[in-house]
């Protein structure tokens, strides 16, 4: 457990830990990470799925979560919010995501 808050850079480097079961690719470089805020005492994971008929909707909320609190002193508040605007589209993708999926790039 850390004693003070995390960068974003640090958090987004450790939410690459996440992978989305159905394609086995980190939700960074699937582009679900929208936003992450760091603030006194809060950090906040704005990030989405690539539909909201998800199934591992859930499951990858509750990942984010762990990976950030493994992160931050024990009294931060850790917020996952699961937006749909705008909504993914495979462009969010990283060069890497797009390589790993097989698509030209």
């Amino acid at each position: 457990m850390a004693d003070a808050l995390p960068t974003e850079e640090t958090i987004r480097e450790a939410l690459r830990q996440v992978d989305d079961p159905e394609v086995h690719i980190n939700i960074v470089d699937l582009g679900l990470v929208y936003a992450i805020a760091v603030d006194a005492g809060k950090v906040r994971v704005t990030m989405t799925m690539t539909t909201p008929a998800c199934p591992v909707g859930p499951f990858l909320t509750e990942q984010v979560e762990q990976v950030v609190r493994a992160l931050v002193p024990e009294d931060t508040q850790v917020a996952v919010d699961l937006v749909w605007d705008p909504p993914w589209t495979p462009d969010m993708m990283s060069e890497m995501a797009k390589i790993g999926l097989g698509w030209s790039v």
